[in-house]
């Protein structure tokens, strides 16, 4: 089994962790795992809220220290293509 891809949102606020876990997942196949680190407090709320929207399901979340927390999210069964148009540019 593959280790899950992390990505590395320490020191980034709101709404870009989740930006970046989204474009992520987006280039997943469906039932990958991807995990996000991030030491902004609105992920706890935001994070749940985008898996619950987006039709991903959010396996796994924990505190790892220093006011970082790990969130492993499965990429759901299916996501719009034209999400795809709308996502942010390659240097968020």
């Amino acid at each position: 089994m593959t280790q899950a891809p992390v990505i590395d949102a320490r020191g980034l606020l709101c709404p870009l962790p989740v930006l970046r876990l989204r474009k992520v997942l987006l280039e997943q196949p469906a039932g990958a795992r991807v995990r996000l680190w991030a030491s902004d407090a609105m992920a706890l709320v935001d994070v749940p809220h985008f898996c619950d929207g987006a039709g991903h399901r959010l396996v796994a979340q924990r505190d790892i220290g220093g006011g970082v927390h790990e969130f492993t999210v499965e990429r759901g069964p299916s996501a719009p293509l034209a999400a795809m148009a709308a996502l942010p540019p390659e240097d968020i």
